[in-house]
């Protein structure tokens, strides 16, 4: 029974703990900061790739403030570093929720931070590569001899932050289900039973988070956020099959 007992932490303890996995997130994020910085060029051209694909001939993007490019390209250096950084970031999440595992549960921290890791970047990449396109060309097609776009890099940055994050988040719903289930809040029949409410949560979701009003876009994102539903429920059925083995251990 000893080997099934939780590791006990005062509160100072895990306030100490926090800031030891705060500070060591940031300066991960902060290396990968000045380093993405130095290469902020190249990270122009890739992230700016899916407009200017679909942009007319001989269209910039601009910025109008005199300080504008600079804090743009901060932003996008800190994004950038975000991505990279995260399967350092999502160790250090686990690390500092591990006291209050048991042993045998400690034991999926590798799967843990590779699963979030390649969760959060696939998420990414799905937007970037599947997503955005489509909505882009159809933002695009307005431009016409009569109205020319000229968008603002700060603008399109915002915009395109904002949409992959949400498809790197939403990827992570197996995850956030699996915890869920060791807490005992969800179980399988439930997310079994509930699956057509998740189905409408779902397209209201990717309603708000896709930048493009077309049905397309949004059933770009809710068909893989469906896939993942079905995923966690699976997950969850795991998590109940380990705590009944555990509870007939014990027996």
């Amino acid at each position: 029974m000893e080997n099934d007992e939780v590791e006990k932490m005062s509160l100072a303890d895990h306030l100490t703990d926090l800031r030891k996995r705060l500070v060591r997130a940031c300066i991960a994020i902060g290396i990968g900061f000045f380093a993405c910085y130095y290469y902020k060029d190249w990270l122009f051209d890739i992230i700016t790739r899916p407009l200017t694909a679909v942009l007319p001939k001989n269209s910039y993007l601009i910025y109008t403030g005199l300080t504008e490019a600079f804090f743009v390209y901060m932003k996008l250096a800190i994004f950038s570093s975000l991505i990279i950084t995260s399967p350092f970031v999502l160790y250090q999440i686990w690390k500092f929720i591990a006291p209050g595992l048991l042993p045998d549960e400690k034991k999926y921290v590798v799967p843990f931070v590779i699963s979030s890791s390649l969760l959060f970047i696939g998420g990414v990449l799905f937007g970037y590569f599947v997503a955005l396109p489509p909505a882009f060309e159809f933002f695009v097609s307005f431009n016409s001899k009569y109205l020319q776009a000229m968008i603002a890099f700060s603008d399109y940055l915002s915009l395109f932050v904002t949409f992959l994050l949400g498809f790197g988040l939403s990827f992570e719903l197996p995850v956030f289900m699996f915890f869920l289930a060791k807490l005992g809040i969800v179980n399988a029949k439930m997310l079994s039973k509930q699956r057509r409410y998740a189905i409408l949560v779902i397209f209201v979701v990717a309603a708000i988070l896709t930048p493009s009003p077309d049905a397309l876009s949004q059933a770009l994102m809710a068909i893989p956020l469906m896939f993942l539903y079905e995923v966690s429920i699976f997950v969850t059925k795991f998590v109940e099959k380990n705590k009944a083995a555990r509870a007939n251990k014990e027996e």
